[in-house]
């Protein structure tokens, strides 16, 4: 049974899929274990590290860390300093490990890893999130995600104040213009029936969406009774013009040139939704450094 992990009221990763992704990266980096650590770490050896931002941020990765440690050797203790979720300022004290030191330093690089990775994600998306507040827009991820690490980068936008899209292929319908184009050959008076066809193989709970790549396409794609209508690459007016058609009649959502300098004008279009493959695709690991302080006859 699928466990997730909570941190406050923001519903955290997979616990599965985490630890498939910590036993895999343990495989991959120590798979017969330390050599350095076994060879020159005393085995009583105890360790203190502390995490500190040297940049400023918003959080995600904690209960990850705390996961990665459990894994390696119960004995290490994690103490959160800062929340998922929370911003951070340069020189913050994010948390503290402390434990056996062959534990702490086999484990150190892989947690630091994810938690990098992932408050990139969370700040990248809170800056978006940020920049459309006071608008009815909804920024959220795509599947453009680093493959593996769906679970924990899908999370870290929720840490962001951002929101999911469709998880994979298997949970909702997206019917994009290469399905499109296969189902109609190009023939835009196909488009109705194409959808109705296939909206009648679903299940009544399924959510349908559409992508449209022209105006033209807009009142075809409705008049099959779409849940969500996506506006790929339209210009500014374009956007306002499909809101405008579309009048209610289904969600609207704005995909394409969605960047920091253009998502508010993007929502004041009137969209629902704004979709980011950038804010996991594209970030750069935030810099989190980790400060370790080792007492070789262990801890008194």
């Amino acid at each position: 049974m699928n466990q997730t992990l909570t941190t406050g009221f923001l519903a955290g990763p997979d616990e599965r899929a985490l630890d498939r992704v910590i036993l895999t990266a343990l495989e991959e980096d120590a798979a017969h274990g330390d050599l350095t650590s076994e060879a020159f770490i005393p085995l009583a050896a105890t360790a203190q590290a502390v995490v500190r931002a040297r940049v400023p941020g918003v959080l995600s990765g904690g209960p990850v860390v705390q996961r990665v440690f459990a894994l390696v050797d119960p004995r290490v203790r994690v103490t959160a300093l800062v929340e998922d979720g929370e911003p951070f300022e340069p020189g913050d004290r994010l948390a503290v490990i402390e434990g056996p030191a062959r534990s702490v330093l086999l484990g150190e690089r892989i947690a630091l890893n994810l938690m990098q990775r992932m408050s990139a994600i969370a700040t990248a998306t809170q800056e978006l999130v940020a920049a459309v507040a006071g608008t009815r827009a909804r920024v959220v991820d795509t599947r453009k995600t680093t493959p593996g690490l769906r679970n924990l980068e899908r999370y870290a936008v929720r840490c962001g104040g951002g929101h999911n899209h469709r998880y994979s292929l298997s949970d909702a319908v997206m019917v994009k213009d290469n399905h499109l184009a296969v189902l109609t050959g190009g023939d835009s008076g196909k488009i109705t029936q194409a959808l109705l066809d296939g909206k009648s193989r679903l299940g009544h709970t399924v959510h349908l969406e559409v992508e449209v790549d022209g105006l033209e396409m807009i009142e075809p794609v409705l008049a099959a009774g779409v849940d969500t209508i996506m506006l790929d690459n339209f210009s500014l007016e374009d956007l306002a013009e499909g809101v405008r058609r579309v009048a209610g009649r289904a969600l609207v959502e704005a995909s394409g040139n969605v960047r920091l300098d253009t998502i508010a004008a993007i929502a004041a279009t009137g969209v629902d939704i704004i979709s980011s493959g950038a804010i996991t695709h594209s970030v750069a690991n935030l810099d989190l450094g980790l400060d370790i302080d080792i007492h070789p006859q262990g801890t008194p």
